[in-house]
């Protein structure tokens, strides 16, 4: 039934219209979903087994629910995604500030229009995306801002004494009564303000400037918060903490192939420079190994965490790279080298926290150590591991290139090569096109030629290679040929 087309109190008691709370009407149409086996929480991967079975959980029971996790794993996309469990309409009295329902009014103007008006009361209807309120906890919201205070002007319009419950400015709680309401970063709000939250969460009443007003809030709580916060900034009140009912705690993705999933949906590309870009298998794989490897790196703080965002701006910079170059050239089409990885570094050195021994290093200078390692952590899966400590006088699977870069002064890979430079060059390395036919024989043509500057980084950073930036691009030498150009 349509219930849109009702337009008075009296039509919608003849519809046979119920009322319900926020919480049953969630939990209602989320056990419809689980017995539909339809996905409830859609384009957030990784949380199937772990976060989500909570979350349900949780809104079966009708609780309050506060996600605890660092920044970047998707605690406010959740709390949105919840919109999606409730109705697509609900009826509220015509003109009521705080989305009274026609059949159990709370509010004083409410009350009155209908005690004068009785079934003929005028009813809107509010879909469910006006239905969600989101408000970030900053040191300076205020108990008005959040609960509301007496409005001077409203009394002198309306010639009210300050006595009169009529002179009262709801603020943002009171404005998302039958909403979810969600506040994000928890424990840096005032502890006084936390105090403030006490009683609506629990009885209902609200308490404004001497008024107490009796007002059965009908609203589904989500607060986030960031474990780090508790010891910076400040923590959630002990009382809060007890009236919330799940504490759920979310995390990255534990495998790359969820990551990658994450960043495709996430990055914002249009079609032209997709079309325009080729982004090579490995390459994908590579970009999210290096926020695996931040995650534990000795230089970057653990404690304020690594967000799916640097993934997503670093693939965003990657296509961009590539894609500047191409236009530079006049180019209708390009493919992501490895050294177009040195183009992501502005977007890992704005998004990690460095400790102390980090920021000795230098931002730029950790960030490339990230991208080494991640070099270092997948070159195993694709070619023989290099040993640290290797038998004397024994041959090795990259003896042969080694010493063709020996007979050699070096390689230089410049950035504005084009394709046609790039591959060439590539291609005039007999022991590199070697090892990749013996070792990654499945390999498409397309995606050889990064699989081989690949391996070429990959005895650069085992210290097999030297490798040498200069104002155009990279060279690379045998390792004491490096040595000796230095000195």
């Amino acid at each position: 039934m349509d219930y849109r087309k009702i337009k008075t109190l009296g039509e919608l008691k003849k519809s046979g219209y119920q009322s319900q709370s926020i919480k049953d009407e969630l939990r209602k149409n989320l056990k419809q979903r689980i017995k539909e086996g339809k996905d409830t929480f859609s384009g957030v991967w990784g949380y199937e087994d772990s976060v989500i079975p909570e979350l349900e959980r949780a809104i079966l029971s009708r609780h309050n629910i506060n996600l605890l996790g660092l920044r970047g794993q998707a605690k406010t996309r959740l709390a949105r995604l919840m919109v999606n469990l409730l109705d697509e309409y609900i009826p509220v009295v015509e003109g009521s500030e705080i989305n009274d329902d026609p059949l159990a009014p709370i509010s004083r103007y409410s009350k009155r229009l209908i005690e004068e008006k009785g079934e003929d009361t005028p009813i809107s209807w509010l879909h469910r995306e006006e239905r969600f309120y989101e408000k970030l906890a900053t040191p300076d919201v205020t108990v008005a801002d959040l609960i509301g205070d007496v409005d001077p002007i409203k009394a002198a319009n309306l010639k009210l004494s300050y006595a009169d419950d009529r002179v009262i400015h709801f603020g943002m709680i009171p404005r998302a009564n039958r909403c979810i309401f969600v506040i994000n970063e928890l424990p840096d709000l005032q502890a006084r303000i936390q105090v403030s939250l006490f009683n609506i969460l629990q009885e209902g009443d609200i308490q404004i400037r001497g008024f107490k007003l009796r007002l059965p809030l009908d609203i589904q709580f989500v607060f986030t918060a960031n474990p780090e916060d508790y010891t910076n900034r400040g923590s959630i009140v002990t009382p809060l903490k007890d009236r919330i009912g799940s504490q759920i705690l979310t995390h990255y993705p534990r495998e790359i192939e969820t990551a990658r999933k994450i960043t495709a949906q996430e990055a914002r590309l249009d079609e032209e420079q997709e079309g325009m870009v080729y982004v090579p298998e490995l390459a994908k794989i590579l970009l999210e190994q290096i926020s695996f490897e931040a995650r534990t790196s000795e230089y970057v703080d653990a404690k304020s965490g690594v967000s799916a965002r640097t993934s997503i701006t670093a693939y965003e910079n990657l296509l961009s790279t590539a894609e500047r170059r191409a236009l530079a050239q006049g180019a209708d089409s390009t493919a992501v080298r490895l050294s177009d990885f040195m183009g992501i570094i502005p977007s890992i050195t704005g998004k990690i926290e460095l400790v102390y021994e980090g920021e000795q290093e230098g931002a730029d200078t950790v960030a490339q150590m990230l991208i080494e390692d991640a070099i270092k952590s997948l070159f195993p899966n694709y070619f023989p591991a290099i040993l640290k400590l290797e038998q004397k006088n024994a041959e090795g699977p990259y003896d042969d290139l080694i010493l063709w870069f020996f007979d050699r002064e070096g390689l230089e890979l410049q950035d504005e090569h084009t394709d046609e430079e790039y591959q060439k060059l590539l291609n005039s390395i007999p022991p590199l096109q070697d090892l990749i036919l013996k070792h990654q024989p499945k390999v498409k043509e397309r995606d050889s030629y990064f699989l081989k500057e690949f391996l070429l980084w990959g005895l650069v950073v085992h210290k097999k290679l030297s490798k040498q930036r200069f104002s155009k691009g990279y060279q690379l030498k045998d390792l004491y040929g490096g040595f000796i150009s230095k000195l």
